[in-house]
């Protein structure tokens, strides 16, 4: 049996024509420059022609983009804002450093300029129960630790950051902060972020108001603002 070898045709855009109706079945060949040349500048004509139906609906290319930066503009908007910003805060986390406070001890200051609304650093430690709390705390007293670094979720959650934790626990009280704690939920877990109340200098130590409930035995408070209210619960 023999096999003859296709005939080859030439299309007039310079191009081969597959009479088996695949190139591979018919092997390598070589393409005469005249050709190439006269496929490149056909193809290059087809490429720089927008297509008819672009064309035709040109004009309502501008209401389309319009469109889609109001659809964009209401999915943003009815988005939670808390974990659009949490996002960004993981992948961009503000440049804080602690160091001695004048307040108490530690505190934790701004190496950057820190806008109004902004979230400053996410409370991070244990998430633990009631019961398990109240055995930590005698325990750390037993163990001579003095500061207590147990911040209260809701009523059933309580985040331990005593030797689980980050910079957040430095920060100190102040009758007169200049940030606030917030409880968000992310992906079905309750976090505690620290929000910025007003513009926060550089070199300005972080602060916001621990909150403590009310209780007969008082802890005095340092932070010397003018409206401080002596102790902190």
């Amino acid at each position: 049996t023999s096999f003859s070898t296709p005939k080859k045709k030439k299309r007039d855009d310079g191009m081969r024509e597959h009479v088996t109706g695949c190139a591979r079945s018919e092997g390598y060949y070589k393409i005469d420059k005249k050709d190439k040349l006269k496929y490149l500048n056909n193809s290059r004509a087809f490429a720089e022609e927008p297509p008819a139906d672009t064309q035709v609906r040109s004009p309502q290319v501008p209401a389309r983009r319009s469109e889609q930066r109001r659809l964009l503009s209401s999915f943003t908007g009815s988005c939670d804002s808390d974990l659009l910003k949490f996002n960004q805060l993981k992948f961009r986390k503000k440049k804080l450093k602690f160091c001695k406070s004048h307040i108490h001890d530690w505190g934790l200051f701004a190496m950057e300029p820190i806008a109004a609304d902004e979230m400053v650093i996410e409370y991070v430690g244990q998430n633990i129960r009631q019961v398990i709390a109240d055995m930590r705390e005698k325990r750390y007293e037993d163990e001579g630790i003095g500061s207590s670094y147990m911040f209260r979720v809701d009523h059933d959650t309580i985040i331990d950051a005593t030797k689980c934790g980050n910079f957040a626990r430095f920060i100190n009280h102040s009758c007169n902060p200049n940030c606030y704690a917030k409880v968000i939920t992310v992906e079905s877990q309750k976090k505690i972020v620290i929000y910025s109340k007003q513009h926060i200098n550089v070199n300005e130590e972080i602060t916001y108001d621990y909150k403590f409930p009310i209780e007969d035995v008082k802890i005095p408070c340092l932070c010397g603002s003018e409206n401080c209210r002596g102790t902190l619960n």
